[in-house]
């Protein structure tokens, strides 16, 4: 597979996983890539939903760090 077509995969991968609500809860970098946390709250009692995403392409490490970036600006934003 292409680097281009990995990069692809992965950024569906992401891009599904906060369409139905995730958030990245933690993200773990090392020289194998990145492991991405996306978590969700299932109800109020405290239960949650975790995945764990491993990231490889450079472009897509990129990407989720602009989605990380754009959803701390927002929770700022609604706390100012």
């Amino acid at each position: 597979m292409s680097d281009y077509a990995k990069y692809v995969e992965e950024r569906k991968r992401i891009d599904s996983f906060l369409a139905q609500g995730f958030t990245i809860q933690r993200v773990t970098e090392n020289l194998d890539g990145a492991y991405v946390e996306f978590t969700k709250r299932e109800d109020a009692g405290g239960a949650y939903e975790k995945h764990i995403l491993h990231i490889i392409t450079p472009d897509a490490r990129k990407y989720f760090s602009v989605k990380l970036m754009e959803s701390q600006a927002k929770t700022s934003t609604v706390q100012n």
